[in-house]
Order: C-alpha cells, then structure tokens, then sequence
C-alpha cells in the first residue's frame, strides 16, 4: 500500500474520473426528481384521479416494489454489461415513465407509468456506485458514495422546490411533461461522454453465463456478513424520510398539523437540506474512522426514533391540538441524518465482497430501505383508511419496522466484523507479494 493508502491496481481518480462520475451521478440526480415528484404532487394526485388514501399510496409502493425487486437483476446486469449500458436503459425508462404519468387520463395507465418509472429509476444508483469504485481508489469509497447520495437529495431539493411551484403553475401535464426533457438531456451527455472504466483498469472478462452463475453469485454475496448487515443498516435507516418525503410528510403536515402548503414544503426541504449537509459530514467521518460506521447508524435510528414519537404522540401526552413548530423542524433536521446512514450499509457490503460482485451485493443491499419503505407506505395508507385518518396510529408502524432492523443489526455485527478483519489480513498478505 502506498502512502495516500491507495492499494496497487486501484484507479487514479482525478479531475476526469470526476467529470464521468459526474455524468452518471446527473443520471441519478434526474432519476430522483422523477423519482420524488410524487411527493409534491401527493394531494393534486388524489383529486386527478380520484382516489383514497390506500389508493394514492399504491403510487408509491408499485413504485417501490418495482424498485427493491428489481436491485438483484440490476446488480448482475452492472456486473455483466457495464455501467453505461445499464444507466442507458434505465434513462430511456425512467424519462418514459415520466411522460406516461404527465399523460396518464387514469389512475391504471398512472400506476403503469410509476412502474415503469421505478424500472428505470432501479437502474442508476447500483450504476452509479460501480462507476465511482472503477474510477476512484477504495479509500474514497465511503466519501464518493455519500456524495452520490447528496446528489440525488439535490434531485428530491429540485422536487420540492422547482416541480411543487411548476405543478401549482402550469399545471400537472405540463409540469411532469416538461420535467421529462431533463431525461432526455442526461441520455444524451451519458451516449456520448461515459466510460465504464478509465484504461489500463480493465475489468477481468466476464466468462460466466446463464442461471447457475446467477445463483453461484446471489449466493456468494448473501453468505457474506457484511452484505446482510449492510442490508439491515439500509433497511432501517432509509425508510422514515423516504416514507415522509415520498408521499405522507405534505398530508401529516396539512391535514394533520394544520400548516399552509407552503410552510410545509419549506419542512420538507428542510429535510432534503439537512440530509445534504449531513452527508458530507457523515463521508468524512467514515472516511477517516472506519469504526464509526455502525455507531453512527445505530445512533441515528435512536434520534429518528426519538423525534418521530414525540411529534407523532404529542397531541396524546400534552393535550395539544398539535406538535409545536419547534419540534416538526427538530424532526426534519433528524429525518435529514436517514439518507446518509442508509448509504452506511454500503459500506458493510462493499469490503466484504470482491471486485466482480461488488454489483450484486450493492443490489442486495439497497433492497433494504425500499423495502422498509414500501411495507410502511402500504401500512401508513390502510391505517389511515381504518382510523379515519388518524395519523398517531398510521405513523405508529414506523416503530414496528425500526425495531426489527434494530434486532438484526445487533445480531450481525459481530459476525460482520470478524468477517472483515480476515478480509483486511488477507488483502495485505497479498499487497505485500503484488512486485514492484
């Protein structure tokens, strides 16, 4: 190993692995403005198409199913065909399903486009940290990935802010159609500038086809610690904001809170801005104290836990009619850390498996929060439904899921941990016999 720590065969990085990264991080950063465009446009859905609660939240979760089930496909098709390939097809989806749904003159052909939309949006994020670990040395790992993250949190800023005042100005077809050209421009960067790897850092040919190879690579990834733990850390960091940001934070905040729609997007930008900032302090943290990983996602899950309870029983414990808006913003800037630790589960994985699964295992990883995510958007939904909107109860089922993440971390980090550290000997024993 060299003094900056960059291992021998690693990528030099650089202002032209920044400027291609670039490229594939704007493919993400569309695909979450698509992605959370939802989110500003949760209560104008429900009266387009005239649909409930349960209904509206189905938006959401095929969204999401798409998503989380497509993670493991993905992760083999980046390790088989390479970055571009893959973020090509994802962008030709995602704008599509854009278009669909500024289209759509029903709910069945709206919920087909959030489908094909969650299709391509499946795509980009795996892509994009494939492309950040092909073109940068892996002690830049845990910074490169949080700044991925921040990139798509400016994607959900751009929701918030721009989308929410085009829709309320414009209109819905113009509004999602016009946002459905930045697809269009990110497609046509990534055809003619992306490169799946810098030369001389070829990766090994890919001799392995059909269904046993499949399986020999789910199978090695799943059987690592670290993949499984990496799984848990994203499944119970991600899905409180996700949840609040993608569909139920403007309806708690308008029905339930009795704020303007303005005061509660300020909120939820607030949200997208906190995660931002905390990101790049979470990078750095990371990158310089590898053990802090766990802590740090474990001691956001308590301050989510915390902030959520008390917003959500607070009427109950005070007798007040609502939460004080001290409080919704202490909530905001806590729902902000979610992101950031969620991208922590990355970083489990990534160590724990070599270079030709390093796909596979981010796919298995980030199944996690979205699936969190998708059994929380159902809960909430139905519970409104059966409570009359009784947001204490429907916000509740958060706690269910948060503990059982909770359990499963504790359970796997020992067992993480000792995995890694043969891992490490081992990559040194080899550093030291690579020639001169």
């Amino acid at each position: 190993m060299s003094r900056t720590g960059t291992l021998p065969g690693d990528p030099p990085g650089g202002r032209r692995a920044l400027a291609v990264w670039g490229i594939g991080v704007s493919v993400y950063f569309v695909a979450v403005i698509f992605r959370t465009s939802l989110g500003v446009a949760g209560l104008d859905a429900a009266d387009r198409f005239g649909v409930n609660a349960s209904a509206l939240s189905t938006f959401s979760i095929l969204q999401l199913l798409v998503y989380a089930g497509m993670q493991i496909p993905v992760g083999l098709l980046v390790d088989r065909l390479g970055t571009k390939r893959v973020l090509t097809i994802g962008v030709v989806l995602f704008t599509a399903g854009q278009l669909g749904f500024a289209l759509s003159p029903s709910y069945g052909t709206a919920l087909a486009s959030r489908a094909l939309l969650g299709c391509g949006d499946a795509m980009t994020f795996i892509s994009v940290l494939r492309l950040g670990t092909r073109w940068f040395p892996a002690r830049r790992g845990p910074l490169i990935a949080q700044l991925a993250g921040l990139a798509g949190m400016a994607g959900n800023l751009v929701s918030t802010l721009v989308l929410a005042r085009l829709l309320h100005g414009v209109g819905w077809t113009a509004a999602f159609a016009g946002s459905a050209l930045a697809g269009v421009v990110v497609l046509v960067l990534l055809l003619l500038f992306l490169k799946d790897h810098p030369e001389g850092h070829e990766p090994q040919p890919f001799p392995h086809r059909g269904a046993a190879y499949v399986r020999r690579q789910i199978a090695a990834s799943w059987r690592e610690p670290g993949t499984r733990l990496g799984l848990w850390v994203h499944f119970t960091t991600q899905f409180p904001a996700m949840v609040f940001l993608l569909l139920w934070g403007l309806p708690f905040l308008v029905e339930a809170q009795g704020l303007s729609r303005a005061t509660a997007g300020e909120l939820l930008t607030l949200v997208v801005l906190s995660n931002m900032v905390i990101g790049l302090v979470y990078g750095q943290i990371v990158a310089r104290h590898h053990g802090a990983r766990l802590p740090l996602a474990l001691g956001t899950v308590g301050a989510t836990a915390l902030l959520w309870a008390s917003t959500v029983f607070h009427p109950a414990l005070t007798g007040a009619d609502r939460a004080p808006m001290w409080l919704l913003i202490v909530l905001c800037v806590v729902l902000g850390a979610c992101g950031p630790a969620s991208m922590l589960g990355f970083d489990f994985a990534r160590p724990a498996n070599p270079p030709e699964r390093q796909g596979t295992a981010s796919g298995i990883t980030n199944m996690g929060g979205f699936v969190a995510s998708m059994t929380t958007l159902f809960a909430v939904g139905v519970l409104l439904d059966a409570t009359d909107d009784d947001y204490t109860v429907a916000f509740s089922s958060v706690f269910v899921l948060q503990a059982l993440g909770v359990s499963q971390i504790l359970r796997l980090r020992r067992r993480a941990a000792r995995r890694e550290r043969e891992r490490l000997v081992a990559s040194r024993v080899e550093t030291v016999h690579v020639p001169a």
